[in-house]
């Protein structure tokens, strides 16, 4: 006989956290656990049923959220996940629909700057660091995502040799579960190859993660990820940068060039860096599409960094 799904909140919380484990989903399966944390909190510990969570019951978390210095976006954050555990309930009919989110903000404020301009990446391709220091290391990764349109650093630590096909990074990407292809450029094979001696016996591209077990690999992740930031902080301070470089400041950084610097088409843009309606998910396997445009968006503003020039192929006359 299948288990009774738990009628109460923190309770079916914990269940979805554990499915989510047990499907290796860590980052979401991270992102709940906080929001329970958060959740539990406000309840005082105390475990409600699913009717109790109400309009009146949502607008009061988050007035606590705020009354508790919590800013906009992450109070957002917070009702978004809870909102997602409570449209599982209504799924599984252990509560009916109210739309009890409705008046709550649950979007994503526009946030500080976070690209930089094509000097400022020039300036870190020139920058003396030890070779193979951790500096060394956290700006050759910066590197390596804006020359591969951004690639995300969970999907950089995880990258395996095996990802490689025909001069081409074919890989899934965690946030979306969508594949994308990028053309090897020289400026990639060059931080691929530097550190290939510390990769030798790793079935990983890239010297950030080393176990293989999920649960080991995934903490290793998130270890990383903070020492990186960190690391990147201090690169910004030694370049004197205007703003702190972090982990996203890549991804903004290429799409802010190609589009506002290189007027790359918004669709190339946006397909490039993953950004895809639903309506136009590819369902292409990986080298069955054409990925031309793609590269040709990419090597562009490689090139554009790397020597001042658009880079863009023109006929001969």
């Amino acid at each position: 006989m299948a288990r009774i799904k738990s009628t109460n909140v923190l309770s079916f919380f914990k269940e979805q956290i554990t499915l989510l484990e047990s499907s290796n989903k860590l980052g979401t399966a991270r992102n709940y656990r906080r929001t329970l944390s958060s959740f539990s909190l406000f309840l005082e510990g105390r475990d409600i049923p699913f009717r109790l969570l109400d309009e009146p019951l949502v607008i009061r978390y988050e007035s606590w959220l705020r009354s508790r210095g919590v800013l906009r976006n992450s109070s957002s954050f917070y009702m978004r996940v809870l909102r997602s555990v409570y449209n599982k309930a209504v799924t599984k009919r252990l509560v009916k629909q109210t739309f009890p989110f409705q008046n709550v903000y649950t979007g994503v404020d526009k946030t500080r700057k976070r690209a930089i301009d094509e000097q400022h990446i020039l300036d870190l391709c020139k920058l003396s660091l030890p070779a193979l220091s951790p500096l060394a290391l956290a700006r050759d990764l910066f590197l390596f995502s804006y020359c591969t349109r951004g690639m995300a650093f969970v999907d950089m630590a995880f990258l395996c040799k095996k990802n490689i096909h025909n001069g081409y990074i074919c890989y899934t990407r965690k946030k979306t579960g969508q594949q994308l292809v990028i053309r090897v450029e020289p400026l990639i094979q060059k931080i691929i190859s530097r550190y290939a001696g510390q990769t030798k016996r790793s079935q990983y591209l890239l010297p950030i993660i080393s176990s293989e077990d999920p649960v080991i690999a995934f903490s290793q992740y998130q270890t990383a990820l903070g020492y990186y930031n960190k690391l990147l902080k201090r690169i910004s301070k030694i370049l004197d940068l205007d703003i702190s470089l972090s982990s996203y400041t890549a991804r903004h950084s290429w799409a802010t060039i190609a589009r506002n610097d290189l007027r790359v088409n918004k669709y190339v843009v946006h397909e490039a860096l993953n950004h895809v309606d639903d309506a136009m998910k590819v369902t292409d396997m990986y080298l069955e599409k054409d990925y031309s445009q793609n590269d040709e968006a990419n090597r562009r503003v490689i090139t554009y960094v790397m020597t001042g020039e658009d880079g863009v192929k023109r006929k001969k006359k």
